[in-house]
C-alpha cells in the first residue's frame, strides 16, 4: 500500500510501524494457510472456502467484495498522494515512476521468455510489489535504512498499485455487459455530481459505492475496480494556506478509518483464503514448471534488475536525483524487497488462471518462493550496507 502524506518524522515513524505490523500479521496468515492446506484439516479448510453465503462462496465474497475495500484504500492513497502528497509534482513522481516502470516491464519480459500459449496469461503476476510485506522487512532493520529510501519505496508502490489496477482493467476483463456497464456509468456520474456539489458526508458516497460494486460485478469487469473508481470521487480538500485543513476532508477520514480493517482483517483474510497450496500433494515437476519459474525468476531477478537498473539509468542521465543519503548497496536492497509480490500477485493469479487449479498452485509456489527469497536477500543486503558512506547511484 501507499504512504500517506507525512507531516513530521514522528508521523512517519507511526505510519511505518503500523504498516510493518500489518505486514508481519500478513506473513503469519500466509504461513497458516500453507499449514492448513498441507494438514489433515485441508478438506475442512477447502469446504469452508466453498461454503455459499447467498449467491457466492465465502472465498468469492472475500476476493470480490472485501478486496474491493482494499482497492478503495489503494485508490484513496493514489489520489491523495497525486494531489497533495509525495507525488504531487512531476519532479517527485519521476524517479519512483521510472523505477516502477522498470519493475513491471523486466519481470513481464522474463516471464514471457519462459511461457507461451495458455500460461502466458500470467505475465502480470510478477510485476506487483507488496508494500506491507516490504515495510515489514524494513521495520526489522530499524535506522539502518534512510527515511528517503522508505519514502521512495512507498512512492514506487503507489505507482506500482496504479499500474496493477490498469493492468487488471485492461487485460483481465471478461465479456462486457453493456447494460450493466452503462448503469455503473450512471452511478459514477452521480458520484461526480456529489463531489462537484461539495457533499462532504461519506454515507451517500458509500451507499452509491455499494451500488457501483453491484453493477461492475455484473458487467464483467472485475468488481474490485469499483473500489478504485469510488475512491477517485471522494472529495479531498486542500487549502495551501492551512496545511492541516485536509484533516477533516472526506478522503482523509475514510482513508484513516480503513487502514486498520484493511491491514489487519481484509488483506490477512485474503492471504488465509488464497495463500494455501497443497505442496505435499504436488509432483516435484510442479516446482520447475514454466509458470513457477517464470514468476519466481520475475520476482527474484526481474524486479531488482528493473527497479535498480532503471533508477541508476535515470540518475546517470540526470533525469532525477537519487534518494538522499542512500548508497548503491542500499538501493539494491530496496530493489530486492520490491520482489516481494504477494497480495497483488495472488490476486492477479486468480484472474489469470480462473478454473485452473494446477496453474494456480504453480503460480502460488512461484510467488511464495520468489517473495521469500527476495525478502531474505533484501534484508541481508540492507543489513550489510554501509549507510555511513553515501554513494550516489
Amino acid at each position: 500500500m501507499a504512504l500517506a502524506r507525512l507531516k513530521s518524522p514522528s508521523a512517519l515513524r507511526r505510519f511505518l510501524d503500523s504498516q510493518a505490523n500489518a505486514g508481519l500479521f500478513l506473513m503469519a496468515m500466509a504461513a497458516l494457510a500453507l499449514v492448513l492446506d498441507n494438514s489433515p484439516l485441508a478438506p475442512d479448510y477447502e469446504a469452508i472456502l466453498r461454503f455459499h453465503v447467498g449467491p457466492l462462496s465465502l472465498a468469492h465474497w472475500i476476493n470480490d467484495a472485501l478486496m474491493a475495500v482494499f482497492f478503495l484504500l489503494v485508490g484513496l492513497e493514489i489520489k491523495r498522494e497525486m494531489l497533495d502528497g509525495q507525488l504531487a509534482s512531476w519532479s517527485r513522481r519521476l524517479l519512483p515512476g521510472i523505477a516502477a516502470l522498470g519493475g513491471m516491464v523486466v519481470p513481464a519480459l522474463l516471464f514471457f521468455g519462459l511461457n507461451s500459449g495458455e500460461t502466458a496469461r500470467g505475465w502480470a503476476i510478477p510485476t506487483a510489489t507488496d508494500i506491507a510485506f516490504a515495510l515489514g522487512v524494513i521495520s526489522l532493520l530499524g535506522t539502518r535504512v534512510p527515511a528517503s529510501l522508505k519514502v521512495f519505496l512507498a512512492a514506487l508502490a503507489i505507482i506500482d498499485d496504479l499500474g496493477a489496477v490498469i493492468i487488471i482493467a485492461l487485460f483481465y476483463t471478461a465479456q462486457i455487459s453493456m447494460v450493466d456497464l452503462a448503469c455503473a456509468g450512471g452511478v459514477v456520474a452521480i458520484l461526480i455530481a456529489l463531489n462537484r456539489l461539495k457533499v462532504r458526508r461519506l454515507l451517500p458516497y458509500l451507499l452509491l459505492g455499494g451500488l457501483l460494486w453491484f453493477f461492475v460485478f455484473r458487467s464483467g469487469i472485475h468488481a474490485t475496480i469499483a473500489g478504485v473508481v469510488l475512491a477517485l470521487t471522494i472529495p479531498l480538500d486542500v487549502t495551501p494556506s492551512k496545511p492541516d485543513s485536509d484533516a477533516a476532508s472526506p478522503l482523509h477520514r475514510l482513508e484513516k478509518a480503513l487502514h486498520i480493517p484493511v491491514g489487519f482483517i481484509i488483506v490477512p483474510l485474503f492471504a488465509l483464503v488464497n495463500a494455501g497450496v497443497p505442496v505435499l500433494a504436488l509432483p516435484l515437476r510442479a516446482f520447475a514448471e514454466p509458470v513457477t519459474l517464470g514468476i519466481a525468476v520475475g520476482l527474484l531477478l526481474g524486479k531488482p534488475i528493473g527497479v535498480f537498473g532503471f533508477t541508476a539509468l535515470a540518475v546517470r542521465l540526470g533525469l532525477a536525483d537519487a534518494p538522499a543519503h542512500a548508497s548503491r548497496m542500499q538501493m539494491l536492497g530496496v530493489a530486492l524487497l520490491c520482489g516481494i509480490g504477494f497480495t497483488m500477485s495472488l490476486f492477479i493469479t486468480l484472474l489469470a488462471f480462473p478454473g485452473a487449479p494446477i496453474l494456480q498452485s504453480e503460480a502460488k509456489i512461484g510467488i511464495l518462493a520468489g517473495s521469500l527469497i527476495s525478502g531474505l536477500a533484501g534484508f541481508v543486503v540492507l543489513r550489510l550496507a554501509n549507510r555511513e558512506i553515501p554513494d550516489q547511484a
